[in-house]
């Protein structure tokens, strides 16, 4: 029997696709990746980045192409607008984790090794969080609280068998299943959680060297 881990990227890509397992989650079908009319003011128009649309009713966001990645470190500043503060339809899902940006790896499947950067509109604040995998099991902490329309620099470091977690003078530490870069595909913003977004939302990302 074959294990993922021991895949070479390409080969874990082709996977993929034929399995169809970058559909699950922030990697969006292409049926979702369609353009989104918006209008958009002049100073929003010459902002750095990319900007993220997750459609109400939706989970995913827009602009998320398959990639592959093998990187040491993740860095990228983000900017919400006021459409991240909203309501689930079920008040317990309130504290469900939204996803931001970040990358599976160890060459296999996010929900079994990845890390990225969540978030949530929580007890009336944006918060920001730090979410894993490792080896199927899920670490969730809490950074912290952040404005909106306000940018912000994140920095994920990756380094054998440890995660650190970097956002606005606050540092988290989670376990890694493996050593040498992270090796896997670039996950994207997506909204859940259980719930769908109750709301059209918009951010922006922009990948920082």
């Amino acid at each position: 029997m074959f294990r993922l881990s021991t895949l070479a990227p390409t080969s874990l890509f082709l996977i993929l696709i034929a399995a169809g397992c970058l559909r699950k989650e922030e990697v969006a079908p292409a049926s979702s990746a369609t353009a989104v009319a918006t209008s958009v003011d002049a100073t929003a128009a010459t902002e750095p980045g990319v900007l993220y649309t997750i459609l109400k009713d939706q989970h995913y966001a827009t602009s998320n192409p398959v990639r592959l990645v093998s990187k040491t470190k993740l860095k990228f500043s983000v900017k919400f607008d006021n459409t991240a503060a909203y309501k689930t339809k079920l008040t317990n899902n309130q504290a469900d984790v939204n996803k931001l940006y970040g990358l599976s790896d160890c060459n296999s499947l996010h929900q079994t090794n990845s890390a990225r950067f969540g978030w949530r509109w929580y007890q009336n604040r944006l918060e920001l969080l730090a979410y894993s995998y490792r080896a199927g099991v899920n670490t969730t902490t809490l950074l912290t609280a952040i404005d909106r329309n306000k940018w912000y620099t994140c920095e994920l470091q990756i380094t054998d068998g440890k995660y650190t977690f970097v956002v606005n003078g606050k540092k988290v530490e989670h376990k890694r299943s493996c050593t040498g870069a992270a090796k896997g595909y670039q996950l994207y913003p997506y909204f859940g959680g259980n719930e769908t977004a109750p709301q059209n939302i918009t951010l922006r990302l922009q990948d920082l060297p």
